[in-house]
């Protein structure tokens, strides 16, 4: 944990990030995706199995009497303690750190999850969907944030799309093991779905173990007023990285002047989001509430549209989510590498525009009677393999392009907001269409859907932010930075950081 270093605060210069953006890949990359990374495996197993263990909860003999709008009651509480979970615990990662929130929100959801299996009533299942959506909803932030701190600048895009898509791999296998837990020949009614909310409990103490050994994100650290800590833990990663690669690590190539502060005030985040960078204030609301609006729309009405226009049983609606799921896992693994190598604005803006188009294409087909069942979803699939490339990249955008004190509060406010608009409105509007049973209203809320996705991949086209490869002090300077040669704060005194201490270090940021 931070320690107090021996000069105090004072106007430092450090080489820090351009330490970490210079290391070849290695297993201390893999420790963080696997560490950090898998919560959102997690986070598709926990909205996948509610929808899959729901109508057994309505039944008699679950143990809970629960009612079929009592589970969208619980659909919604877990999303709004998703979102203010990664407001309240967004703003505690700017300010106390990567590593004491990520362990804090992950025990959160242990917890919660853990608690959920033990439900005995309504009230009950409320409160731990509650906590449980809290403690996702703080890993975005506080994961998202850590993950791109500590990944080299080259590969950040594809990691973190990779990360991100890996939802969908815990969606696939929630669908799957639904079907094992739900069966009434291995679990008595009552038994099997509570084992399914346990096994995420288990899920998520393997992972703490796991995360345990991620260190802090050394760039907080010396902003913060830790240098000798990041020194220390960017020293044993180099040292790690050279005797198991065999590579003699270069000599950095910039170096950044901070000012350093143990408290950056809230109102000084808040105003440099949305007043510094109000042009990537507009492109981080309509990333995510496009990609909101379309994703929970067809995530929770998928089975019901599949089961009303096509006839296929509820039993075997799972066996559709999990190629849905796939076909989502999909686009982020494939497509993830153009996004630093092609760039971000590029492949941000197609991957939203090519959705779009997939849903205009879906929507007249769907209305005009010539899709199966299958041709429907594989038609599904393919939107949402741009899509789910789009979404992932929506929350790498807003993670590079505000300065690092902000970073955190910043994924919180964009997932909350845009989940709050995008995630409400789409499911309750087509929860509505679908109602109807008549196929020209749902596709209205395709047209919809494909509105909003294509006005996030204008905003990509017109507020866009070339990233792929940068540094994200490039990107965006801290709060803390200063050119060199400004005068420090009265009795601040100015320390260098790190081994390149040279005139002709170029400065960053």
């Amino acid at each position: 944990m931070p320690g107090n270093d021996s000069g105090g605060l004072g106007t430092i210069r450090t080489a820090i990030p351009a330490r970490l953006d210079r290391l070849p890949w290695a297993r201390f990359h893999w420790m963080i995706v696997i560490g950090l990374g898998t919560v959102w495996i997690l986070d598709g197993l926990e909205v996948t199995m509610v929808g899959a263990v729901g109508s057994r909860l309505t039944e008699s003999g679950s143990g809970i009497s629960l009612s079929a709008s009592d589970i969208g009651t619980a659909a919604a509480i877990y999303v709004l303690g998703s979102c203010l979970g990664a407001l309240f615990f967004g703003q505690l990662t700017d300010r106390f750190g990567r590593k004491k929130l990520f362990l804090l929100t992950l025990g959160v959801y242990i917890v919660a999850t853990t608690a959920t299996a033990f439900s005995w009533a309504p009230w009950f299942f409320f409160l731990t969907r509650f906590f449980t959506g809290a403690g996702i909803g703080g890993e975005y932030a506080a994961i998202n944030s850590a993950v791109d701190e500590l990944i080299p600048a080259r590969v950040r895009g594809r990691v973190d799309l990779l990360i991100n898509g890996s939802y969908w791999l815990g969606s696939a296998a929630g669908s799957a093991l639904t079907v094992f837990f739900l069966s009434e020949r291995i679990f008595p009614t009552d038994v099997g779905w509570r084992l399914s909310f346990g096994l995420g409990a288990v899920l998520g103490l393997v992972i703490l173990v796991v995360r345990r050994h991620v260190p802090e994100s050394p760039r907080w650290l010396f902003i913060h007023g830790h240098a000798d800590d990041a020194e220390r833990i960017v020293g044993d990663v180099e040292q790690t990285v050279e005797a198991e690669t065999g590579i003699r690590l270069a000599a950095p190539d910039r170096q950044i002047t901070v000012r350093q502060r143990t408290v950056i005030p809230l109102r000084t985040i808040a105003s440099t989001a949305f007043r510094t960078y109000p042009r990537r204030a507009v492109l981080g609301l309509a990333l995510f509430v496009g990609q909101a609006f379309l994703y929970n729309a067809f995530t929770f009405d998928l089975g019901t549209m599949l089961t009303t226009f096509y006839g296929v049983s509820s039993s075997a609606v799972p066996v559709f989510l999990v190629v849905y799921a796939l076909g989502n896992c999909a686009g982020p693994l494939l497509l993830g590498r153009l996004f630093d190598t092609v760039g971000r604005k590029p492949m941000i803006a197609s991957t939203y525009l090519a959705a779009a188009a997939l849903a205009v294409l879906l929507a007249v087909l769907f209305d005009g009677g010539a899709l199966t069942a299958w041709t429907f979803l594989l038609l599904v699939a393919a939107t949402f393999f741009f899509a789910s490339a789009g979404a992932s990249s929506a929350y790498l955008t807003v993670s590079e392009i505000f300065p690092m004190e902000t970073r955190a509060l910043a994924i919180a406010f964009f997932y909350a907001v845009g989940t709050a608009v995008g995630g409400i409105t789409g499911p309750l509007l087509f929860g509505h269409l679908i109602d109807t049973g008549r196929t020209g209203p749902v596709m209205v809320g395709f047209l919809v859907g494909a509105a909003v996705m294509a006005v996030g991949g204008v905003a990509e086209l017109l507020f866009g932010v070339d990233a792929a490869g940068r540094s994200l002090e490039d990107i965006a300077a801290p709060l803390t930075a200063t050119e060199d040669g400004d005068e420090p704060y009265p009795d601040e005194p100015t320390r260098t950081s790190g081994p390149d201490r040279s005139a002709a270090a170029v400065e960053g940021g």
